[in-house]
């Protein structure tokens, strides 16, 4: 299962609903794209050695970029940026699940409707 940023900052936050859904999959992933918006957030480095501590201590696997994430990527936002939701971050998400043949679990499907190969699982807080 890959985790969109959204879920994974409502188990930060202490959601104990966020945590067992992230609890209840054995494989963890998240995009680097995922990952750097987590440490982009971070408002200290003890904020950032606990956001590393929980990637880490969770089993979280952080899959990187590659050419075929890019270029699904930017045909997802040639294809649907204009008119929804979608912008650069989500298309990248997005494209790595589809490239790993993962689910997404976000709280967002909305932003990533359009996508029809996409498979989506709904978090709500």
């Amino acid at each position: 299962m890959l985790f969109d940023t959204d879920v994974v900052i409502w188990v930060l936050r202490g959601s104990t609903k966020a945590a067992r859904v992230v609890d209840a999959e054995s494989e963890r992933s998240i995009s680097i794209v995922t990952y750097m918006e987590l440490v982009q957030g971070a408002r200290s480095r003890q904020e950032l050695r606990q956001i590393k501590g929980f990637l880490s201590d969770a089993g979280f696997q952080v899959l990187p970029l590659s050419d075929g994430i890019g270029h699904r990527a930017s045909i997802y936002i040639e294809e649907y940026g204009l008119g929804t939701a979608l912008g650069v971050a989500d298309a990248l998400i997005a494209a790595t699940a589809v490239e790993h043949n993962d689910c997404l679990c976000t709280g967002n499907r909305r932003h990533y409707s359009p996508i029809k190969e996409l498979e989506t699982k709904a978090f709500r807080p």
